[in-house]
């Protein structure tokens, strides 16, 4: 077993689970990764490998068909999938985001209605909270859900940067209702849009156009949704009760920066296991090039940086897992590791030198996810914004 990444006090079943998880990585998704990746061509098979190893309902409770999982056995997974290949990790993580909303905020219907079918990875999940204006500053949020006389609400606006957009059939997507409350972020509401799979008109009213072109990230779909009259029941607003969305997506956001957190430690594990590799083997001036000084130290700092941000990542998972809030924990997870990645892999990418460029190396493939990592799930400014703020209540004078 590699040194690095080992984390204390598991339970036999998820030493088991992560086991099995990066025997399938290893075997099943590194060998095709590079190639697929390069084709921007969907997983399908890696895909039905992961819901047959019972993925998609890692964290759904056991009454509800899933394997009752925690947040932490999640993430580590999820670190496992992303030194496959973090594309991957993308395909399960708004599905993840969406049971966990349901889990913490669904009315006991919702809950029966969709978690035993997502469990099985028949219905997929996506999280819509981003717009084309939108970027970090959720209270500009424009599209507009309009209370209708049967209770329900017809939904009009354009949202941006649906991970799985167009194979997901359950969308969580938050809008505005205007409940006349006093502040715009409890006139926000989270709605449970149900589609088809696919582009074009999928559903009366929601459109997805089509994949958005991207440096990388590839594999998986990346969308816009765009939503002209589309009509919702009462019994699709989550929990059963408009006014609540904001405070819903952001504790589903908690444990999205702990899934960014892990892929970015996955991405950068992979990139030391590269780095390490190759400087045992190039030669330069009769020797490897391991055997200069400058890249074995640079292998470990590439080393402690991996231990460091899964150390973090792994903490903050923990808290959620009692209960708590994690937001600062969460924030500051994310923030180092998606740094963190990004320099290991620079690094990595430096110790291979000219055929770090060529698209024969998987490097190459790692230094264009690497760059998602800085922005995925809120970028570093916006976590430092999190991480000041909330300090400043603690250490108020």
């Amino acid at each position: 077993m590699p040194r690095l990444c080992q984390t204390e006090g598991l339970t036999d079943d998820q030493t088991e689970i992560l086991k099995a998880v990066r025997t399938f990585v290893d075997e099943q998704i590194l060998p095709v990764a590079t190639e697929l990746e390069h084709a921007d061509e969907y997983p399908q098979e890696i895909v039905d490998g992961l819901k047959e190893l019972g993925v998609f309902g890692l964290t759904i409770p056991e009454e509800y068909d899933g394997l009752g999982e925690s947040l932490l056995t999640y993430a580590l997974c999820v670190e496992e999938i992303a030194r496959g290949w973090m594309s991957v990790s993308g395909v399960i993580n708004t599905h993840f985001i969406v049971a966990y909303m349901l889990m913490q905020h669904g009315t006991e219907e919702q809950k029966r209605k969709y978690l035993p079918a997502m469990a099985a990875g028949e219905v997929r999940g996506a999280f819509s909270m981003s717009e084309p204006g939108l970027g970090s500053d959720v209270s500009a949020i424009k599209t507009k859900a309009t209370r209708t006389d049967d209770g329900g609400y017809t939904v009009d606006g354009q949202k941006m940067w649906l991970t799985n957009g167009g194979t997901s059939t359950l969308v969580a997507t938050l809008v505005r209702t205007d409940e006349g409350a006093d502040s715009v972020y409890r006139n926000m509401t989270t709605l449970l849009l149900e589609k088809e799979a696919g582009f074009g008109e999928t559903a009366p009213g929601l459109t997805i156009p089509g994949k958005l072109d991207k440096m990388g990230y590839k594999g998986v779909e990346t969308t816009e949704m765009v939503l002209e009259g589309h009509r919702v029941r009462a019994d699709q607003v989550l929990g059963g009760e408009p006014g609540k969305g904001f405070y819903q997506m952001m504790d589903g956001v908690e444990v999205g920066r702990v899934n960014v957190a892990a892929r970015a430690c996955g991405i950068a594990n992979r990139a030391f296991e590269l780095g390490i590799d190759y400087a045992q083997q190039r030669e330069t001036f009769g020797k490897p090039i391991v055997e200069h000084q400058s890249v074995l130290f640079r292998l470990a700092e590439m080393a402690t940086k991996v231990e460091t941000a899964h150390a973090m990542m792994v903490r903050a998972a923990r808290i959620k897992d009692r209960g708590e809030r994690n937001d600062v924990e969460a924030g500051m997870a994310k923030y180092l590791a998606s740094e963190y990645c990004n320099e290991v892999v620079e690094a990595s990418f430096r110790i291979h030198g000219g055929y770090g460029y060529s698209k024969e190396y998987e490097i190459e493939r790692l230094y264009r996810e690497a760059a998602f990592m800085l922005i995925g799930e809120g970028t570093s400014e916006i976590q430092k914004m999190i991480i000041g703020r909330s300090l400043l209540k603690d250490y108020k004078l």
